[in-house]
């Protein structure tokens, strides 16, 4: 695989534009429906992204979950694939590509990334015991609490500063990890999570220095240490680019040496490897062994975990081309383009940009919406509302209530536009940024939603809301006088 780092093109024009280093040969029709159409249709979702039905989205930029573009040899790799219950050689191949790419030699199949969290959290925690992470993520801290789990996050001050410099705001702070260890004590501490590129704060990465440093602590501290490597390919960007030091070190290297410092490693194939599925990896035999009879348990046989073999072959062949630059530099140049297109707008967005997509920062583009009121839920409604773009909530909405029912308010309200690896083209990044400097130029008219209908688990993925007052049919109507056709 290609792992060479030139490829930002100089334009004669001095324009900085990223390159798409792909062709596409297979295309999805796509439905920009009317401003009046759009309306019925968000509230219809109870104002929710994601319970809009695709045919009505014309972008959608939800997440990057199995939804990026599989290569030709991914597809080609679906053909070869055996359909046996057990033994299947495609479980084969997957295994042993795994093993080549971390270097360990024990690997549990799992149906998705949070089917790999629920054999974990099933395994290791236990009701008074804590789980340390840089970031949680909604569906890992789900299951952690679920089972009586504590989760405590550990990154600095800087990375909920949605205005930053530093490049690596996915970091652990080292002294409040310490001090959370000591509080804790070790002997409580189901295991240290390092979510390398933090989902909800921004797709922020985590420097390798950092995470060599905290192995180093957790070795000291007898502390069992866990990578979700789903998003590992934007973090590998990240770091080549840079961190000092790394710029030479090829991302097979990267990997290894990262690997190296973990007890378990687990993650999404719907972003690891752009296929459906996942799996665990460990170092050691014990663990394997502790998390083993909970695969044919909950997911499938141990040679294919609940994922059809076809995925397994895509997969197997994604993971390997994760260590292809070219392939991993799509998505974040193609979030940096989108981040300086609406920064030149002065649309207020998280820097330094990150990986997973562009995050808009409700906060500051909507302040007079109350968090009560979920100001990133509301964002996001209204962007699909005057473009028929899907984000995704990432704010109090994505929380979970505190044990007396009250809010608990996230540090930073966001919207996600996620940008899926080699599916959108320039001039769709360019619509999403034109759409939200209008809006932005009518960000007075956007108000808040209040729940209707609210699950107490998860409610960001199944909740409906309905907006305060009649802030919507201001918001078409301002529309529809600068967009008479309706578009």
């Amino acid at each position: 695989m290609s792992d060479h780092t030139n490829c930002q093109v100089t334009f004669f024009s001095g324009e900085n534009i990223p390159l798409e280093m792909h062709k596409a040969r297979m295309v999805q029709r796509l439905h920009l429906r009317g401003v009046d159409e759009r309306l019925a249709i968000i509230t219809q979702a109870g104002n929710n992204t994601f319970l809009l039905p695709n045919r009505d989205v014309f972008l959608d930029m939800l997440t990057d979950s199995g939804v990026n573009a599989m290569s030709e040899a991914q597809y080609a790799a679906m053909m070869l694939a055996d359909d046996s219950y057990a033994g299947s050689e495609t479980f084969y191949r997957l295994e042993k590509t795994v093993q080549d790419f971390f270097g360990f030699k024990y690997f549990l199949p799992a149906h998705q990334g949070r089917a790999c969290e629920n054999i974990l959290a099933t395994t290791y925690v236990k009701p008074g015991l804590t789980v340390i992470t840089n970031y949680h993520f909604t569906t890992t801290k789900g299951h952690i609490t679920r089972l009586g789990g504590k989760v405590l996050e550990a990154v600095g001050d800087e990375a909920l500063n949605p205005v930053s410099q530093n490049p690596f705001k996915g970091d652990f702070d080292l002294a409040l990890l310490d001090r959370q260890v000591t509080e804790v004590g070790p002997e409580n501490i189901a295991f240290v999570r390092v979510e390398a590129g933090t989902n909800l704060i921004g797709g922020q990465p985590v420097s390798l220095e950092n995470t060599r440093k905290v192995a180093a602590y957790c070795q000291k501290k007898g502390l069992k240490l866990v990578y979700d490597a789903s998003l590992l390919a934007d973090n590998l960007y990240f770091i080549k680019t840079r961190e000092k030091g790394c710029e030479n070190k090829s991302l097979a290297e990267l990997v290894r040496e990262i690997a190296s410092l973990m007890d378990i490693i687990y993650f999404s194939g719907r972003k690891l490897g752009c296929a459906r599925g996942g799996g665990i990896a460990t170092k050691g035999e014990e663990d394997f062994m502790r998390m083993r009879d909970l695969v044919p348990m909950f997911e499938g046989f141990l040679t294919y975990g609940g994922m059809s073999v076809r995925e397994m072959e895509a997969m197997s062949v994604g993971i390997q081309e994760t260590l292809d630059f070219h392939v991993i530099s799509q998505t974040p140049i193609f979030v940096a383009a989108l981040g300086e297109e609406l920064t030149k707008k002065g649309v207020p967005v998280v820097t330094p940009y990150g990986g997973l997509g562009c995050h808009v920062d409700a906060s500051r583009f909507i302040p007079q919406v109350p968090q009560d009121q979920y100001p990133a839920g509301a964002l996001a409604a209204a962007i699909y509302l005057i473009s028929g773009v899907r984000g995704m909530e990432r704010g109090t909405l994505s929380e979970q209530r505190n044990p007396d029912g009250s809010e608990h308010h996230s540090p930073m309200e966001l919207v996600r536009l996620a940008m899926p690896k080699r599916v959108f083209t320039l001039s769709q990044v360019k619509y999403v940024a034109d759409r939200l400097e209008w809006l932005y130029k009518r960000r007075d008219l956007v108000g808040g939603l209040v729940f209707i209908d609210e699950p107490k688990t998860l409610r960001f993925f199944l909740g409906r809301l309905k907006p305060v007052g009649d802030w919507q049919e201001k918001l078409v109507a301002a529309f529809k006088k600068d967009m008479p056709s309706g578009l």
